[in-house]
């Protein structure tokens, strides 16, 4: 039987499946970030939309937001409760650029959305205790 130390020094199945998903789609963004930088033709450029910004910086900004995302779902395997608040603000930044990526990647931004929803629903959501 864990004693309250032990319980609390690993983290719950919730806050491990938010790791996992932060780790996974970090690397994905990094990728994304980088198809954009290369101008891949993967992306699609739309004209006259209200956050329209080069493909080349949202390549930049999706390459260091999922650097960031991936070490912050690494350190989620800590349980330490900033690298909670830490992934809950960074998925809601991540839902932000993905919507306005949307004309650019529109399926892949809501899958993504999708899923930084996930995030933080299972962070906050919290580890869960017993009575025993």
């Amino acid at each position: 039987m864990a004693t309250h130390t032990q319980r609390a020094t690993h983290s719950s199945g919730w806050t491990t499946f938010a790791a996992v998903l932060m780790t996974v789609g970090g690397v994905l963004a990094v990728f994304q970030g980088i198809a954009a930088i290369a101008k891949d033709d993967v992306v699609v450029e739309t004209r006259n939309y209200s956050f329209s910004y080069s493909t080349t910086g949202w390549g930049w900004i999706h390459l260091i937001l999922g650097i960031v995302i991936f070490l912050a779902g690494l350190a989620l395997f800590t349980n330490a409760l900033w690298a909670r608040f830490l992934g809950v603000l960074l998925a809601g930044l991540s839902m932000l650029a993905n919507f306005v990526w949307l004309p650019h990647y529109p399926v892949w931004s809501i899958i993504v959305i999708a899923i930084d929803i996930a995030i933080i629903w299972a962070l906050c959501t919290g580890p869960q205790r017993s009575n025993r």
